[in-house]
């Protein structure tokens, strides 16, 4: 398994929607987006609309419009997200890349394949019990500091 920039950027992207307050946070335009997470405007834009195309996000149009997520972060997971921007979340090799169209036919006896196979289901399983707003309870709060401490 192999995470790719275009899978942590859209976990980045969720979770920027997410602690907006989810559906009820009001949209942010792609670029304002961007911007704010310091990512590359096309990425965003096109990771939006990938997971506005799987119903993790909902756009609005126009001068204040923009996007926000569909549901609430304790109901999208991140294997959602993953499978929404990268269309899987663990690529079998043997499949996506045969070494030899006998030997990696799905009929054929293959010793390996069925470990893949487990393997996935169990990284799928992972995935699918951390929400994002699992994740957002993991992320440290910043230490506020009282104005009395404050020398003016």
């Amino acid at each position: 398994m192999r995470v790719t920039t275009w899978t942590e950027y859209s976990l980045i992207i969720a979770l920027h929607l997410a602690k907006r307050g989810g559906a009820g946070g009001g949209p942010i335009a792609a670029r304002e987006l961007a911007q704010v997470e310091r990512l590359p405007a096309d990425y965003v834009e096109q990771i939006l609309l990938r997971l506005r195309r799987a119903g993790l996000v909902e756009s609005v149009r126009g001068a204040r419009g923009g996007y926000y997520l569909s549901r609430d972060p304790g109901e999208i997971t991140v294997r959602d997200v993953m499978t929404a921007s990268e269309h899987q979340t663990f690529e079998i090799n043997c499949e996506s890349h045969p070494v030899d169209a006998e030997r990696c036919s799905p009929t054929s006896a293959c010793s390996i394949r069925p470990i893949w196979h487990a393997l996935q289901r169990r990284v799928d399983d992972l995935l699918s019990s951390i929400s994002l707003a699992d994740l957002l309870k993991e992320q440290p709060t910043p230490e506020l500091v009282p104005l009395t401490s404050i020398a003016i």
